[in-house]
Order: structure tokens, then sequence, then C-alpha cells
């Protein structure tokens, strides 16, 4: 089936893009221990903190999360309790994954619009370093985005499982 062949090669680039992704995240997380390290030791050691090191390591660690989300989502790392759905039919449990996936899919679809919105609309520093937040807003727009798209990804795969088991 030739329109299969380049719904897989979307989903591979999809992929391709969030593991990227990932390790642009992984980028920020070594950058926020490096911060965090050198502002305790100079703090400790030679009684000079790094001014706005706190709000550094905030903003990285949002960098940190939410560029990681789309990723940890591909490779199922999200913490899962089965205790019920174990015990539910595969068709049952199919079917769940996708009520789960399109509310999910909900949710980051608001949060990527309004982050754009918000991040488009207010120009808005921070506290002492006076660093322009919109950008970390779009961010989070643009990390929903990709969650969204890593969420359809999942929806389709559970969507064809479920029609292949019907069948």
């Amino acid at each position: 089936m030739p329109g299969m062949r380049g719904l897989e090669k979307i989903k591979k680039g999809i992929q391709a893009v969030n593991r990227f992704i990932a390790g642009v995240s992984g980028v920020f997380l070594i950058l926020l221990m490096i911060i965090t390290a050198v502002d305790v030791v100079g703090r400790d050691v030679f009684n000079h903190p790094i001014p706005g090191a706190v709000e550094l390591s905030q903003y990285m660690l949002g960098v940190f999360l939410l560029l990681g989300f789309a990723y940890a989502h591909q490779v199922k790392a999200h913490v899962a309790v089965s205790i019920l759905t174990s015990r539910l039919s595969q068709n049952a449990q199919f079917i769940l994954n996708l009520i789960t996936t399109l509310l999910g899919l909900f949710i980051f679809s608001i949060l990527a619009w309004q982050g754009l919105v918000v991040g488009v609309e207010e120009r808005t520093v921070s506290d002492m370093l006076r660093i322009p937040q919109y950008p970390f807003r779009i961010l989070v727009a643009v990390a929903a985005f990709f969650v969204c798209l890593e969420l359809l990804v999942d929806f389709e795969e559970t969507f064809n499982k479920l029609v292949r088991r019907s069948s």
C-alpha cells in the first residue's frame, strides 16, 4: 500500500525529531547540573553564589522536562499503574488506551494553543535577571505540539492493533 509507506515515513520522521529534541533536553540538563554545582561551590566555599542561579535553574528545568516529554511517551517511559487495566480484555485495553490518548491529545492541544497565545502576546521578564519569558512560553507550545504528534502516532498504532484484533 503506497499510503501506508508514506504514513510510516511520517511516523519515523516524528520519532526522529523527538529523539533529537530529547538530546537537546539532555544538554539543558547538563547545563542545569553545572550551574547548580558551580553555584553551590561558589556559595559554600567562596561565599559568592551565582546571581540568579535559582532563576536560571528553574527555566532550565522547565526546558529539560518539556523537551523530553514527547520522547518519554515515545519509548513508554511514563509510569503506568495497570492493576485494573491488566484484568481487562485486550480489546478493552486498546479502547481504554484510545480514549486516554484522545484525552491527552485534547489537553496537550490546549497547552500548545495557549502556550503560543501567551508567548506571543505577553512580554514579561523574570524578576532577578530580567530574562524575557516569552521564549520559554513559546517552548511550552512547541513541546506540547510534539507531544500531540507523538500521541497521534500512538493513537494510530493502537487503532491498527484494535482493528487487526477485531478482524
